[in-house]
């Protein structure tokens, strides 16, 4: 990296999505631009918006909505000064009749006129909170991506979408877990309390050191695992409803906005 450039760490929201539309950043966004909201990215035709939309109304904890854009606009002002959904996030995920064909680090090549984009709340955005009450994140600590499952709750169905929730998990000592419920219910926004805490079988999840998506890490004996919403549901749901086009953000790969988490917090 040449001397004049910040470390990624150092970067601010904006900062991080200038990093990722010059290639300077292709993987997972945990832990960058600290107090700046991410958020999960799901595009579709037109078409199919008001169902997808009615989808995340009736799915507010895996589906929490930041911003929609207008039909085939790459910008959302109210996210971030100069943000270009087309380049802005590290990398992509480009579905055809809900197969994964393509996973590329930036998406104009396959931009529409038609294309409506929602940003949906991600917990990047309330471990920041966790972290400054000195609450320590495993994924963190070791540079990986945070681990993700489907699960066997289902989400409620709107139009063609329904599927699987899929859920992030974060291993707690018991105290740590009890805190970390109190903290995070105060941002609904970006998925909000847990669903789901200890005994994984009981939402679907056989093994927890095999994650459907992100990075696996270890549960300690004196740990439980605590499951929060996920914002890669859109992924499983689109796999489930085989639209003829769709785009998302590849898992842990966010869109960081200039939104600071604190204004996304309720009490």
């Amino acid at each position: 990296m040449p001397d004049h450039l910040p470390p990624m760490t150092a970067l601010d929201g904006r900062g991080v999505r200038l990093a990722a539309r010059a290639g300077r950043l292709a993987g997972h966004t945990s832990s960058l631009a600290p107090g700046f909201v991410q958020g999960n990215l799901a595009i579709l035709p037109a078409a199919l918006a008001g169902d997808f939309l009615r989808f995340c109304q009736l799915n507010p904890k895996p589906c929490p909505v930041l911003g929609i854009s207008e039909p085939g606009s790459p910008r959302l002002p109210e996210l971030g000064h100069d943000l270009d959904l087309r380049t802005d996030l590290p990398r992509y995920r480009i579905w055809r009749q809900g197969v994964l064909v393509e996973e590329p680090t930036s998406i104009g090549h396959v931009w529409r006129d038609d294309l409506v984009a929602f940003v949906l709340g991600c917990s990047f955005t309330f471990e920041h909170a966790l972290m400054e009450d000195g609450i320590r994140l495993r994924h963190v600590e070791q540079g990986r991506n945070v681990a993700m499952w489907r699960t066997s709750i289902a989400c409620a169905p709107a139009g063609s979408f329904a599927g699987p929730m899929v859920v992030s998990m974060r291993p707690l000592a018991p105290a740590d877990a009890i805190r970390a419920i109190q903290i995070t219910t105060r941002f609904p926004g970006v998925h909000g309390a847990p669903v789901h805490l200890g005994h994984p079988h009981l939402i679907g999840i056989d093994d927890l050191s095999r994650p459907d998506y992100g990075d696996a890490v270890e549960v300690g004996d004196d740990e439980i695992p605590v499951f929060w919403a996920c914002g890669v549901t859109p992924q499983a749901v689109i796999a489930a409803a085989k639209p003829d086009f769709a785009i998302t953000h590849a898992p842990g790969a966010m869109l960081v906005t200039d939104l600071r988490n604190s204004s996304l917090a309720v009490l």
